[in-house]
């Protein structure tokens, strides 16, 4: 089995903040903010109940989104949005970076972890704000394990149910490489899990040696050792 580590969320870049880990240990991915992208902000729900438009406001992070579309990828949580009974967890690549999977044999079987900025956040009067005694920190946030690979172009017919994720979309089915992966239903390694999931925090998840910059790992070996899974 192959473990792929691939970066998703906010960063310095796209999105400007890091996302949040939320104050009972829940790690909110913030989706990029990507024009070309139809969903909406307001339309993808945290655990709280609350959109990630609000969670975002909140966080005081809302003047680097703007208008722009969610690009929610990977989906991995069932409560983000409404589901048909069928849906499954999917995470979609094109051009280069589905080349390079696809040349390294990435395939049915192997695992994504997915990690990002992140920091840990305080609840006050009812609102979500960043700690300020976090700088915050590279983490490993959730994962997927490939139960079926999807190459998508103009002429694909893909399950109803992956219509709605965004490298269904038109503006991306042609595009070279365009690729979705779609999770098992269970997790391999321990089949009491789900095939794709969000970690609960804890330290161990963590990326980045402590007193450095967030670039700077150190990876544990313990991090598949009694995870908790949201």
């Amino acid at each position: 089995m192959k473990i792929v580590l691939s970066r998703k969320g906010f960063d310095s870049s796209s999105g400007g903040h890091p996302s949040p880990i939320l104050p009972d240990g829940k790690m909110l991915s913030l989706p990029i903010p990507v024009e070309l992208d139809e969903l909406s902000y307001d339309e993808i729900y945290a655990p709280s109940g609350k959109t990630y438009a609000e969670v975002i406001e909140e966080l005081d992070a809302g003047a680097e989104i703007g208008c722009e579309g969610a690009h929610l990828d990977p989906d991995l949580a069932p409560r983000t949005r409404p589901r048909p009974p069928d849906w499954l967890p999917a995470f979609g690549q094109i051009e280069g970076s589905a080349t390079h999977l696809r040349s390294q044999g990435v395939s049915v079987g192997d695992l994504f972890l997915f990690f990002g900025w992140f920091q840990h956040s305080e609840e006050v009067h009812g609102r979500i704000r960043f700690r300020d005694d976090d700088n915050g920190f590279h983490a490993i946030f959730g994962y997927l394990q490939i139960g079926e690979v999807f190459v998508v172009d103009e002429a694909a017919q893909l399950p109803n149910w992956l219509n709605y994720h965004p490298h269904a979309a038109t503006v991306r089915r042609k595009r070279e490489n365009n690729t979705v992966y779609v999770a098992a239903p269970k997790l391999g390694l321990r089949p009491a899990y789900p095939g794709a999931g969000v970690f609960q925090f804890d330290n161990r998840k963590v990326l980045t040696k402590q007193g450095e910059s967030r670039s700077r790992w150190n990876l544990d070996p313990k991090i598949f050792q009694g995870v908790k899974i949201s």
